[in-house]
């Protein structure tokens, strides 16, 4: 058994869009937890000169390494899968405490046409658990839709210290199929 995306587009130029944006706002760090639904995104950040990729053994590690980043004086953005927004939750109470700009994109699991089970508890909830950790949710279903949901999310998480999170719908993304 192997997997295939199932998306409409089959080569997406929306993580360009998405690394663009992140190159006019500065982004200088870029955690992550490897992700099919972010691996071309991934690989712009690690061929880049201006941005650290730094791949993490779970999701909450990302949270406490933004912090960090701005302390330092960089920006960051987390990238995760929406299975991972659980492990996060304990993490999220330190945005509020210690004010730190925080942008989060999650390639979502457990909607549109998901074949496994385990992915749609935590897809299901995703949102709420972000609402309820105060962090603003955007999403975007289809690419024409991602520059500007990530321009309004960058400019709310980095000018306006409003933590943001920017859920990329599985329809985006393509649902995940096991075929023989």
């Amino acid at each position: 058994m192997h997997a295939r995306a199932d998306a409409a587009d089959t080569a997406p130029s929306w993580p360009d869009d998405i690394f663009a944006t992140l190159q006019r706002f500065d982004v200088r760090q870029v955690p992550y937890v490897p992700d099919a639904g972010h691996s071309k995104l991934i690989q712009r950040v690690l061929g880049s000169s201006t941005m650290r990729g730094i791949a993490l053994t779970t999701e909450e590690e990302g949270v406490a390494l933004l912090a960090g980043a701005w302390t330092g004086g960089q920006r960051g953005v987390l990238l995760m899968q929406s299975s991972g927004v659980g492990n996060c939750i304990n993490m999220l109470s330190l945005i509020p405490i210690l004010r730190f700009p925080f942008l989060t994109l999650v390639t979502m699991r457990g909607e549109w046409g998901e074949f496994n089970p385990w992915q749609v508890p935590m897809g299901s909830t995703t949102q709420g658990v972000f609402e309820l950790s105060g962090v603003k949710v955007l999403r975007a279903s289809n690419a024409a839709e991602v520059p500007a949901v990530l321009e309004a999310a960058a400019a709310q998480a980095y000018n306006a210290l409003t933590p943001t999170a920017v859920l990329l719908s599985q329809r985006l993304i393509g649902a995940k199929v096991f075929t023989r």
